[in-house]
């Protein structure tokens, strides 16, 4: 059975999750989707979409969709749905787990690594994160929950930009691309996206390209005299002192993120050893990250990506004949230890 495409979907309290879910789930998309939710608050889709009042744990829908409201574990439920859909029982083409808005979806995503079964039957394609632009700005301040999941987004949706002024929005969308350069930010109303947004993303799979802000490395660009590795934002580098494009913010976030890139080919035996090293220690800190990687002794690319302490690398593509072979790694977390990260990086080149 060819794997089952899941879509982690998360959010703040009140940002528009089970808006967007009722819109992807009334659409004629023509696809059947199983909707896990883990949601305790008041609104949940069950009141409008489904057909019937039951104490089952899962529920078909109206529009031919399933929905399933998890009562023990994230991993039951979702074997619990594989089960069925082999036995022929149930008919479903993908699954989105909506979380609750107070939720890491770290836990959650690392559900599909960690549990052999769970990885045999799903495939995790993406994390899809909405944003409240009315009251991100604050929840963003104070909640760290709301900033792991800028953090660990594949996708980013900014809602409900209607009720603010566009200087406002912009502030938001640059604070974000700092905390997560890798993600794509798009503004929606109401929930209307299209559904070539929302699935088959590949957030996840390690062949995907390195999507990282081109416009995030041209701001890096400018400051980079001294060294083949991007200064972020935060970085206390001399050359920032004279910092004057008027985005600097007063808000310190502890997620951030920071890219990484060198012309020099990595020794393959001293990056791995290091990155053990590392994802040991700072581990439940580093919420993504990803990179293509110029490695000694091949002439592909190598893709690597983790999330928290999980860590796996492939092999990619040729580099092309007339291709520069860069290494470029950006990494996503709560408070990491850049500069140990920097150095250590440095020392496993050739």
């Amino acid at each position: 059975m060819a794997l089952i495409p899941a879509t982690i979907l998360t959010g703040f309290l009140g940002s528009g999750k089970t808006t967007l879910l009722k819109r992807i789930l009334s659409e004629a998309h023509g696809q059947k989707i199983a909707v896990i939710e883990n949601e305790f608050g008041e609104e949940n889709i069950d009141n409008d979409i489904l057909v019937t009042e039951s104490k089952e744990q899962i529920v078909q829908m109206s529009n031919g969709c399933i929905c399933c409201t998890i009562r023990e574990d994230l991993r039951e439920a979702l074997q619990l749905l594989a089960a069925k859909k082999r036995k022929g029982l149930l008919d479903f083409d993908r699954v989105v787990i909506e979380t609750t808005g107070l939720a890491d979806p770290g836990p959650v995503a690392q559900t599909f690594f960690m549990d052999d079964e769970i990885a045999e039957s799903y495939l995790l394609d993406s994390i899809l994160t909405l944003v409240d632009a009315k009251h991100a700005p604050q929840q963003l301040n104070d909640r760290q929950e709301a900033r792991r999941q800028v953090g660990f987004a594949d996708q980013i949706f900014i809602s409900k930009s209607d009720l603010v002024a566009e200087e406002e929005t912009e502030a938001l969308i640059h604070r974000l691309k700092h905390m997560n350069p890798r993600a794509p930010q798009q503004k929606v109303h109401f929930g209307e996206v299209p559904i070539k947004d929302v699935f088959d993303l590949r957030g996840f799979n390690l062949n995907a390209k390195l999507d990282i802000d081109p416009d995030f490395l041209k701001e890096e660009e400018a400051h980079d005299h001294d060294h083949d590795h991007a200064h972020g934002e935060h970085c206390d580098h001399p050359s920032h002192a004279h910092e004057g494009h008027g985005h600097h913010h007063h808000h310190d976030d502890d997620v951030k993120s920071f890219v990484y890139r060198s012309d020099r080919a990595f020794d393959p035996a001293r990056l791995e050893d290091f990155l053990g090293a590392i994802v040991n220690i700072y581990g439940p800190r580093m919420l993504r990250y990803k990179g293509v990687l110029h490695m000694q002794g091949t002439e592909r690319k190598v893709i690597f990506q983790g999330v928290h302490q999980l860590m796996g690398s492939d092999l990619g593509p040729a580099w092309g004949a007339d291709e520069k072979r860069t290494s470029r790694m950006v990494f996503i977390g709560i408070d990491m230890p850049r500069e140990i990260l920097e150095q250590g990086l440095d020392q496993c080149l050739v």
